[in-house]
């Protein structure tokens, strides 16, 4: 039987392995959508800058205050 780092099979190690790379591929599916939510929110933002949303909401405030 094959055994590495002393006492450990081989298909211990392999096992751990496997486990490691189911959660590392979670972590990078999370974090591949927050970046598409953050990237989303960025362009809504960037939108409602050209249509100028931001200076009217400004400009209302500065009428009432």
């Amino acid at each position: 039987m094959l055994e590495i780092f002393g006492n450990l099979p081989l298909w211990v190690i392999l096992l751990i392995g496997i486990v490691i790379v189911l959660i590392a591929w979670k972590f990078i599916k999370f974090a591949i959508k927050i970046l598409l939510i953050l990237i989303v929110a960025f362009l809504i933002l960037l939108g409602l800058d050209f249509l100028e949303v931001f200076d009217f909401i400004q400009n209302i405030l500065i009428i009432f205050f």
